[in-house]
C-alpha cells in the first residue's frame, strides 16, 4: 500500500452494473480499490467483481460473512476464485470461523486478506447496550480485534475513532480499514455515527480509507475524489 490511490477505497453502491461502472470510471484514477457491496453483488454477482480487472483495481468484496465455519470456508474459497484482494467478515462469528476463514486463505495460497469488522460505524454505545455489550464501541472493537487478529485475520475493519487503539494494539503488520470517512468541509454523516477526517484517520495508523457519498454524490466526483487522494498523499508524509 505505499501508492496512496492504492490507499482509498470507493463503494461501488449503485443497482446496476452499467450504473456502477460510470461511476467507477469517473473516480478510478485516483481510487485503487473498488469495493463490491451487497447491493451490486445481490444484482450482478461475480460481474460486478470484474470490473477491477477491466478498470486496473483491485477488488474489496463488503459481504461481511458470519455463518457457520465450514459456510464461511467455503465462502472464501469462492472469493479467493474470484481474485478479490479483500473480502470482510464478522469477527463477531467467533474463533472457530474465522480460524477456517484464515486456513482456507492460506491453504488456497492466496494474496486474499481478511478483513474482520470489529463494530459497525453505523452502530453507537447506545446501539451496543441494546444487544447486551455494556462496555461501549472502543472496548467492543478492541476485543474483537485482538479476537480477529489471533485466529488469522490479517486485516480488521473500525471507525477512526478506534483506529489509533487498534493499531497500538495489534502492531504495524495488520491491515486497518476506515469506513465512515468525510473530508474536513463535509460534515454530513448520513446514517454513521462514528466518523472521521482523512487526515486523522490515516495519521491514526489506517492502512485504507473507504469514501462512499462525498466522492459519488458530489458535483463533480473525479475532482471530489482527486482532493481526497491529495489529503491521503499529504498525511501519508
Amino acid at each position: 500500500m505505499s501508492a496512496p490511490r492504492d490507499r482509498l477505497a470507493f463503494p461501488l453502491d449503485y443497482p446496476t452494473l452499467d450504473e456502477a461502472r460510470r461511476g467507477a470510471e469517473r473516480v478510478v484514477a485516483s481510487t485503487g480499490v473498488l469495493k463490491v457491496g451487497l447491493e451490486l453483488f445481490v444484482k450482478e454477482g461475480p460481474a460486478a467483481v470484474r470490473l477491477g480487472e477491466e478498470l486496473g483495481a483491485q477488488i474489496f468484496l463488503d459481504l461481511k460473512l458470519h455463518d457457520i465455519p465450514e459456510t464461511v470456508e467455503r465462502a472464501v474459497a469462492s472469493a479467493v476464485s474470484l481474485g478479490v484482494r479483500y473480502l470482510t467478515l464478522h469477527a463477531a462469528g467467533g474463533p472457530r470461523m474465522l480460524e477456517a476463514a484464515a486456513k482456507r486463505v492460506e491453504r488456497e495460497k492466496s494474496p486474499l486478506t481478511l478483513l474482520a469488522v470489529t463494530v459497525l460505524t453505523s452502530l453507537d454505545d447506545k446501539d451496543l447496550e441494546a444487544i447486551g455489550c455494556h462496555d461501549g464501541t472502543g472496548a467492543q472493537a478492541l476485543r474483537l480485534a485482538r479476537l480477529a487478529v489471533g485466529a488469522g485475520a490479517g486485516g480488521l475493519v473500525c471507525s477512526s475513532a478506534e483506529v489509533r487503539a487498534l493499531r497500538e494494539a495489534v502492531g504495524p503488520k495488520i491491515v486497518l480499514v476506515t469506513p465512515g470517512i468525510r473530508p474536513a468541509d463535509n460534515t454530513k454523516a448520513d446514517d454513521q455515527k462514528r466518523v472521521g477526517t482523512p487526515t486523522s484517520a490515516i495519521r491514526d495508523g489506517s492502512s485504507l480509507l473507504v469514501v462512499g457519498r462525498p466522492i459519488r454524490d458530489a458535483a463533480d466526483p473525479a475532482l471530489a475524489a482527486r482532493r481526497i487522494l491529495d489529503e491521503i498523499a499529504l498525511a501519508s508524509g
